[in-house]
C-alpha cells in the first residue's frame, strides 16, 4: 500500500496547545473511522507553520478526501517512493 507525506500549511501550528492538537487528532480519527480501514494515519510532525503527516492509503485521492471531510488543508501530497536512514549508507 502506498505511503504519503502530506504538508498542511497552518499558521501558528507550532503554537497550538495540547488541547487544540488533541481536537485535530480526534477529528482526523473520526473521519478515518468513517472512511474505512484502507486509509491509515501513521503520525504527524508539527514544525513552524506546518504539520507534516504520514498516511498509508491506496491512492492520493483518498488522502485528499480525508482532508476535505476533516476540514484540513492538504497543500502538498507526495507519494513516498523510497525510504532511507543511516543504515542505508552502510557502516
Amino acid at each position: 500500500m502506498p505511503k504519503y507525506i502530506i504538508e498542511r500549511n497552518i499558521l501558528g501550528a507550532s503554537k497550538l496547545s495540547q488541547q487544540e492538537l488533541q481536537a485535530i487528532s480526534q477529528k482526523s480519527c473520526s473521519v478515518l473511522n468513517k472512511m474505512g480501514p484502507q486509509i491509515q494515519w501513521v503520525q504527524s510532525y508539527v514544525a513552524g507553520d506546518k504539520i507534516y503527516c504520514v498516511y498509508i492509503a491506496p491512492n492520493e485521492q483518498m488522502v485528499r478526501d480525508h482532508a476535505k471531510q476533516g476540514g484540513f488543508p492538504a497543500n502538498v501530497v507526495s507519494e513516498v517512493k523510497s525510504i532511507i536512514d543511516p543504515t542505508t549508507g552502510g557502516a
